[in-house]
């Protein structure tokens, strides 16, 4: 899957050069590109934001460097079946079941909003769905973008050493996972609970069923 990403911090995502994500780029199982839309600035400044319309705090980006950049990406990458999303507060919830609907896209582009948000239509015109990690703010979509890039690759054939990770994680079955366990059996008086110290593999998945960690929303 090819992966880019506009962004006015493209140096926020080094934290994806780390771990089995680095690997699944080394392997080729991603590939990352970042765009800075600076580079398509209408000024001598490199400005790519302006004051919004009707007052109030902030600025907001401008249409024109989003939309040039993006251009820009859509040009070097025809004929592959993609996905444009804009990480925003107000946007759809990321979850699982999320991931699985798009694993079969051959390209995903991610733009990441900054201050007060994005012209309204870039977004209404440019983007095909609008992401939030979380009914929460942060400063801006990069590291929302981390979180759900690393979460997506991780699904994809070949990320994982061990595929069978995937069947047994938590929310594979819409279910979080249940606690897990490794020696020494007893420390500090806290023993593992002894179904797992059995050998009975019955007994260790009834173990695992009864006491699968309850997520409150």
């Amino acid at each position: 899957m090819r992966i880019d990403v506009i962004s006015i911090f493209p140096e926020l995502f080094d934290a994806l050069n780390q771990g089995v994500i680095a690997r699944a780029i080394k392997e080729k199982i991603i590939e990352l590109n970042l765009w800075n839309p600076r580079s398509h600035a209408n000024n001598a400044h490199g400005y790519i934001d302006d004051k919004p319309y009707g007052g109030g705090p902030g600025m907001v980006m401008s249409y024109e460097p989003l939309y040039l950049t993006l251009e820009e990406i859509k040009n070097k990458t025809t004929n592959l079946t993609r996905k444009i999303v804009c990480l925003t507060p107000s946007g759809q919830t990321f979850n699982q079941s999320q991931i699985k609907k798009n694993l079969q896209l051959e390209q995903l582009i991610f733009i990441c909003g900054r201050y007060e948000g994005i012209d309204q239509r870039f977004i209404d015109h440019c983007v095909d769905e609008t992401w939030s990690l979380g009914n929460f703010v942060l400063s801006g979509g990069e590291l929302a973008a981390c979180c759900m890039i690393d979460a997506i690759t991780r699904q994809l054939p070949g990320t994982l050493g061990n595929a069978e990770s995937l069947t047994c994680e938590s929310f594979n079955d819409d279910q979080c996972d249940f606690p897990v366990y490794t020696r020494p059996a007893s420390i500090h008086g806290h023993d593992v609970p002894k179904e797992l110290l059995q050998g009975d593999h019955k007994a260790i998945e009834a173990w695992r069923q009864k006491n699968r960690i309850i997520k409150e929303d």
